[in-house]
């Protein structure tokens, strides 16, 4: 099984770390959660992998080399210019298998991927996504208004969001019609695309821990989840 994981932003919002580092490469624990991934990736049955890089890619081959020690093989893809979340795949359409697995490289999560892989291959869609559902808490009341009444008062209300959780599985032949080289393209507008035409997009919620490392506070938390629950990391 091949995954393609994108590892080429700045991660700005997580500034000042990485104005040295690449995010992926942030560390939590002992090991870069990049590392994280790619050893889940490789118990899942993950063999080969494209790391699309673009801010100090030197540091990543430096780190991962081939994958051998992994047990991996690792190629990589540099972005000269920033491609979105899907247009890095505009540079690799000719190593890209059937179905393939494009995921963020800043992921902390216990997702089954051997699960999600093959529930994606059963479906026959074109994209499967993974989903998170997150409960959002508003700290204010809450008012709704019809024709300038008020229709409904809410106190501090919880709103549910089913959330992207930057995992998903593409099959190729339905996308590489939609991906021109050098082409600025973010997944959500590709798989708008896939559907357009008439293609499937499963979504598939998970039953997991997830967490995005992009901000200050969630860096923080990816540590105590890693360090006091890290069995159910598999790694």
């Amino acid at each position: 099984m091949q995954a393609i994981i994108l590892a080429g932003g700045k991660g700005t919002r997580l500034k000042p770390y990485t104005t040295v580092i690449p995010k992926p490469l942030m560390p939590v624990a002992e090991m870069p959660i990049l590392e994280i991934v790619l050893r889940q990736l490789k118990n899942a049955g993950v063999n080969k992998v494209i790391l699309a890089v673009g801010y100090l890619p030197q540091l990543f081959e430096a780190i991962f080399g081939n994958g051998h020690k992994l047990g991996l093989q690792i190629e990589y893809s540099l972005e000269t210019t920033a491609l979105g979340t899907a247009g890095p795949l505009s540079n690799i359409l000719d190593k890209l298998e059937e179905n393939f697995l494009v995921m963020n490289g800043d992921v902390l999560t216990t997702l089954k991927f051997d699960a999600f892989l093959k529930s994606h291959h059963q479906s026959g869609a074109a994209a499967s996504i993974c989903t998170f559902r997150r409960d959002v808490k508003i700290d204010f009341g809450v008012v709704e208004s019809k024709d300038g009444y008020l229709s409904r008062f809410i106190e501090k209300p919880t709103y549910q969001y089913e959330l992207s959780m930057g995992v998903n599985a593409l099959r190729k032949k339905d996308v590489v019609e939609h991906l021109k080289k050098g082409e600025h393209l973010d997944m959500p507008n590709l798989l708008q695309k896939l559907m357009d035409s008439g293609k499937k997009v499963q979504v598939l919620r998970q039953d997991c821990l997830w967490l995005d490392i992009g901000r200050h506070a969630d860096y923080e938390q990816a540590h105590d989840l890693f360090e006091t629950r890290r069995a159910e990391f598999g790694v």
